[in-house]
């Protein structure tokens, strides 16, 4: 029975342990492809990616089937693996479907955040304001997440938290390939606005500043085109 029960205890051990690096494997790759260190089209393999992580093939292997899933990568048949191309009209089709979503969430926020919570967003909001004027790219991104993360965690719906974390990803290599510093400072306004609503527990005004996020972000998705 205890031999039994070891082994059991083993195979769970291993079990989470593969589920470990396959995460670590897909966020340093989601990483590098919103970043564009693996830029539109590239070709990538198991053995480069192994090789660039430090990660086994079979989580790299894992992390390429939820990459793929999410739309980040092509595979195609005999000829490899891609990195998927930047299309604007995708790009406002995730904006299209981030508006309810991200509504729904910075309602939920605004009305359930704790007084903690509420100083932490007003202090990243400030910050990424901060950072954005000095042109601080790292900075910025930094108190964004960390924004996104208090927002997620008083949301309480992890369905819309994965939905939500699947399309920002899109969004975060659109506009870090075509923002300009002006960009970044304007996003970081709105942002603050409304991270500042939340934090007021006003659940109109946190729906109304996600609404105008969203708005300059679908402008600022034609201008990059020459659409607008």
């Amino acid at each position: 029975m205890a031999s039994h029960l070891n082994g059991t205890m083993d195979e769970i051990r291993h079990r989470e342990d593969a589920e470990s690096h396959t995460e670590q494997a897909y966020n340093l790759i989601e990483e590098m492809i919103v970043t564009m260190e693996l830029p539109p089209g590239a070709s990538v393999s198991e053995a480069i990616l192994s090789a660039k992580t430090g990660i086994g093939r079979t989580p790299i292997r894992m992390a390429l089937k939820m990459l793929e899933h999410q739309g980040l990568i092509t595979s195609l048949p005999r000829k490899g693996v891609f990195i998927r191309q930047l299309k604007v009209e995708d790009e406002l089709a995730i904006l299209e479907l981030r508006r309810p979503v991200e509504k729904m969430l910075v309602s939920k926020a605004a009305r359930l955040t704790t007084q903690a919570q509420r100083d932490a967003l007003r202090f990243c909001a400030d910050c990424m304001v901060q950072a954005a004027i000095v042109g601080d790219a790292s900075r910025f991104l930094h108190f964004d997440r960390e924004c996104d993360r208090i927002v997620y965690e008083t949301s309480r719906n992890p369905f819309a938290i994965d939905f939500a974390l699947m399309l920002y990803s899109h969004s975060r290599r659109f506009w870090k390939t075509y923002s300009s510093p002006e960009d970044w400072i304007a996003s970081a306004h709105l942002h603050s606005s409304l991270m500042h609503a939340i934090a007021d527990g006003d659940e109109v005004r946190a729906a109304a500043a996600c609404d105008a996020l969203i708005n300059f972000l679908e402008t600022f998705c034609k201008s990059a085109v020459g659409l607008a």
